[in-house]
């Protein structure tokens, strides 16, 4: 027995030799502890970690990177730069608290092309915030700028970015952000925010030179479908193809419209309330102001009339008094003759 028990001890130090060696450290450019990575480190995933920061140990060939639902809070100088990552074109920090962007925060990924900042409550953001990424082309920031107006701040961080579509959804935008639109740019997202239309102004801005290929998605807007909307619907008649989903835009209001197909409405059917300043409105008013002023001469007219024949409504007047007159004296004659009591009793008498 003694003997057939020892012909096991050596697998049994086999087995347990791996928990007595210590485990190698990670190769260089292994998937970060607090991510995984799926299929190959090009792709790594970090989610719902609460990341203080950005992990350091990312792999240097990581082309694709994800933080979502953790705790950044501001981004620093470099803030991705602890290892160079030259081949990093697409960073996604969704739901990561970030409210401060410093300068040169994205120093080291010269590669990068897609940035998506979207569902952070942004309140600042550099002027410097997005140098260093020079092919950056795609800017997502999607209910991004609802904590606070930084429209002049992303106006001065984006000069000089050669961007091809900016994401601006879910902002509770009431007007088009001309001041975001650089040259060049080809694709706006603003679906689900608060235009009711866009005015004749910032139609305008869209056919400057280097925005007459630009392609909005207006989806989900509640537009307003009276008169002030008619250059808008104009417009979009007349460049549908530059708005994708123009087939699905839909009125919000006025109630009669609500629902209704933007496209499927004249602009001349468009009206207006009073007491919105349109102008049906102002004809109302007007209408009203000239029946007035109909009236007035109606009646300046009737007395210029009585005027000039006041002589012979004087005469009518005297004559209507005087056959009243007559008329009231009959009667007080009858009624004495019926009241005298002689004449009664010769009546009575047979």
């Amino acid at each position: 027995r003694a003997t057939g028990g020892g012909r096991w001890l050596p697998w049994l130090g086999l087995a347990l030799l791996p928990l007595a060696v210590p485990p190698a450290a990670a190769p260089p450019g292994g998937c970060p502890s607090a991510c995984y990575c799926v299929a190959t480190p090009e792709l790594v995933q970090c989610r719902y970690e609460r990341l203080e920061e950005p992990p350091k140990e990312l792999p240097v060939t990581v082309h694709n990177l994800s933080i979502a639902g953790s705790n950044l809070s501001i981004l620093h100088p470099a803030a991705f730069a602890a290892r160079p990552l030259p081949d990093l074109r697409l960073l996604r920090l969704r739901h990561d608290n970030i409210h401060t962007i410093e300068d040169m925060a994205l120093q080291g990924l010269p590669a990068l092309r897609t940035l998506d900042l979207s569902h952070n409550p942004l309140l600042w953001v550099a002027a410097g915030a997005f140098a260093g990424v020079p092919l950056l082309r795609t800017l997502q920031l999607n209910q991004a700028l609802l904590a606070a107006p930084l429209e002049d701040q992303l106006a001065l961080a984006l000069r000089n970015l050669s961007l091809q579509r900016l994401e601006l959804a879910g902002n509770g935008l009431r007007a088009l952000p001309a001041a975001l639109l650089p040259a060049g740019l080809e694709e706006l997202d603003l679906r689900n925010n608060s235009l009711q239309r866009l005015t004749a102004a910032e139609l305008r801005s869209l056919e400057a030179p280097g925005l007459r290929g630009l392609r909005l998605t207006l989806g989900a807007n509640p537009l307003s479908c009276d008169c002030a909307l008619r250059p808008f619907l104009a417009w979009l008649r007349a460049t549908a193809a530059r708005v994708p989903d123009a087939r699905s835009l839909l009125c919000a209001a006025p109630p009669p419209l609500r629902g209704s197909a933007l496209l499927r409405l004249r602009p001349e059917g468009l009206a207006c309330a009073a007491n919105e300043g349109g102008e049906p409105g102002r004809l109302e008013t007007a209408s009203y102001v000239f029946f007035g002023i109909v009236l007035a001469l109606i009646g300046i007219v009737f007395l210029m009339v009585l005027y000039l024949n006041r002589r012979g409504i004087k005469r009518w007047l005297h004559n209507l008094r005087e056959a009243c007159r007559d008329q009231m004296e009959g009667y007080h004659y009858r009624y004495e003759q019926d009241a005298d009591p002689r004449h009664t009793s010769t009546i009575g008498t047979p």
